[in-house]
């Protein structure tokens, strides 16, 4: 991967973590200072847009390195990174389209469902990122490579 593309699928995927994580700690995390208000804390709003705002340039960033560095690697059978990578990139898919899916459905047991589908996978794709980037540092320390192309 070039400098760029690591930049940009660590920024976007930090942001949208951060974003989404605060957001579920407004939403689920605190009562409403008021018995009829709509929100939990005043910067509930922000983040949650933030978080809508951010996470498309994610899936932009994941697209930049789609061909060259997932796709390349799933081909070439490599070993270094294999199970965090797949991972992380089966848990893209039901993330992204739970995430469409929360700001249009209006039924409430579906819109939990994306909901929890949407946070469960989240954290999945987070962790699963977290510890690909740890297992191919590793890796490439013990090849004695120490490039960090992955």
């Amino acid at each position: 991967m070039s400098r760029f593309e690591r930049w940009a699928v660590w920024t976007t995927s930090l942001l949208t973590a951060v974003t989404g994580l605060a957001y579920l700690g407004f939403k689920y995390g605190l009562e409403p200072v008021e018995p009829w208000a709509v929100i939990n804390h005043p910067l509930q709003p922000v983040v949650l847009k933030a978080h809508i705002v951010v996470a498309p340039l994610l899936l932009f960033a994941l697209g930049l390195i789609t061909t060259r560095h997932i796709w390349r690697h799933w081909r070439s059978g490599a070993a270094w990174g294999r199970r965090s990578g797949v991972t992380t990139v089966l848990a893209t898919a039901p993330m992204v389209l739970s995430g469409y899916l929360i700001q249009v459905l209006t039924a409430a047991p579906l819109l939990a469902a994306a909901a929890w589908t949407h946070i469960v996978t989240g954290v999945v794709f987070s962790v699963g990122l977290g510890l690909h980037q740890v297992v191919v540092r590793k890796g490439n320390g013990e090849r004695g490579t120490g490039n960090g192309k992955t």
